[in-house]
């Protein structure tokens, strides 16, 4: 039990990831944002561009 004390105190002191998190965070809101704002004529294209990105990257 001592093992894991130390290991999740270790993990929960650990900022290293910080600011690429709150940059993830930032970028997705303002995806989010942005996708609110576009023309309905424009979404299905744009849907297409991120199907093809996301199958790229699970073709890796």
């Amino acid at each position: 039990m001592a093992t894991f004390y130390i290991a999740a105190q270790t993990l929960w002191n650990d900022r290293r990831a910080q600011d690429m998190i709150e940059y993830s965070l930032l970028a997705a809101a303002i995806a989010v944002i942005v996708a609110g704002f576009l023309p309905p004529s424009i979404m299905p294209s744009i849907s297409t561009i991120f199907s093809k990105v996301i199958s790229g990257f699970n073709a890796s």
